[in-house]
């Protein structure tokens, strides 16, 4: 729907669907490919999940909907869907992009090159003037500049180019500004041309795992990601990570060998990121790229090793969709039995694990047309039993 519009009815389905239970941005575009259409998607989803073995699955209401949509309108906030002008090209390109968008303010600074800028909260005196200098220089070179709104780097990047374009995603609702210290500053985002986004409910208060789930915008929105100053358990890391996932380009600010705020840009820079010393180090690698008019896209080589991020990665628990319930028994057959070249019922639970396999590899063991792999795999999905990850792999979830 590369251009189009959704009419406001299928903009209100799209928003009850993306707002159901178990259903993200993976989900939701394999739901609409086997359905046409958010409204028969909504209407399928009691049923997938019973297949899958749920018996209650929380499906957003029309008036759920409608409350969500009355509640943006009252603060400015319009809702822009994947494949519409307005939404980012850039961010339209990663795996996981947010099929709605709530944004407040101007859709413009969207269309225009971005740089995303991210950094330690509390950040040292030298990594905040270094961020002001080259955020206002990257503004003034035409870059829109994108962060996160957090404390330190993020805001200095923010207020450096209030005047010149700057992008703020929230990890929480477009209500629950975090940190409340900045709401001044979003508003002043809004009035001076910029943009804030968020892809979370209104009335959602942001939770840690949350803030990853931001961290993918940042990045994807931007066609290269620099770290200013990042602790080697950062945050910061994380959208490092994902701007790599991404095919994105990322630069490292180099640092004192004594502050421990300069060890994971450091170690950065020794796994092969861009050293950025000053703006010519940004826009030397970016401006070709532009240039070209291609939208960066992950590419099918394994990308390349963010140190030092394993451990706070697992510890973040963030996997696409809900984990059922806390002593939730759910059947390991039925749903999925089907028949294979012979004729044979095959379980194709039995070919799921908690290590992430390929869906041709499923299609490939089962036996089964990939049709019938896909189905059964959105109905475990639904059901909260099955996680996605990158490169089209999926696996299985435990109840917990």
């Amino acid at each position: 729907m590369s251009g189009a519009r959704l009419t406001d009815e299928q903009r209100l389905d799209w928003l009850r669907l993306i707002r159901s239970e178990n259903v993200g941005p993976r989900t939701f575009r394999a739901l609409i490919n086997r359905y046409g259409g958010a409204s028969a998607a909504i209407e399928a989803l009691p049923d997938l999940a019973r297949k899958g073995g749920r018996l209650l699955l929380k499906v957003a209401s029309r008036a759920e909907a409608e409350k969500e949509m009355a509640a943006a309108a009252r603060m400015g906030v319009r809702f822009v869907a994947m494949g519409e002008p307005e939404y980012p090209k850039t961010l339209q390109a990663i795996d996981t992009a947010p099929p709605l968008i709530a944004v407040r303010g101007s859709t413009d600074v969207l269309a225009r090159p971005t740089v995303a800028i991210v950094g330690s909260r509390n950040a040292s005196a030298s990594g905040l003037t270094f961020t002001e200098r080259l955020s206002r220089q990257l503004g003034e070179a035409g870059y829109v500049v994108v962060s996160g709104l957090a404390r330190g780097i993020d805001t200095r990047a923010h207020k450096a180019t209030l005047d010149t374009g700057t992008v703020a995603v929230l990890a929480g609702g477009h209500d629950r500004i975090y940190p409340a210290e900045n709401e001044a500053l979003l508003l002043s985002i809004v009035e001076r041309g910029g943009a804030v986004i968020s892809e979370m409910p209104f009335g959602w208060e942001p939770r840690g795992r949350d803030f990853p789930r931001r961290n993918r915008i940042v990045s994807g929105l931007s066609y290269g990601v620099v770290v200013v100053e990042a602790a080697r358990r950062s945050g910061s890391l994380i959208t490092a990570r994902f701007a790599l996932e991404q095919g994105r380009e990322v630069f490292a600010v180099p640092g004192s060998p004594l502050d421990p705020r300069a060890e994971g840009t450091n170690d950065l820079i020794r796994e092969g990121a861009t050293l950025c010393a000053g703006i010519e180090h940004v826009t030397s690698v970016l401006e070709p790229l532009i240039a070209k008019g291609a939208v960066p896209e992950a590419g099918v080589e394994e990308p390349q090793h963010v140190p030092g991020i394993e451990e706070l990665w697992d510890e973040l628990d963030l996997p696409e969709i809900a984990r059922p319930p806390v002593g939730l028994v759910l059947p390991d057959t039925g749903f999925s039995e089907g028949e294979n070249a012979d004729g044979a019922g095959f379980d194709l639970v039995g070919l799921l694990g908690p290590s992430p396999v390929a869906i041709d590899d499923l299609v490939r063991q089962s036996g089964l047309p990939i049709r019938v792999v896909q189905t059964a795999l959105l109905e475990l999905e639904i059901a909260g039993r099955l996680e996605r990850h990158g490169g089209s792999a999926v696996s299985l979830l435990s109840a917990r």
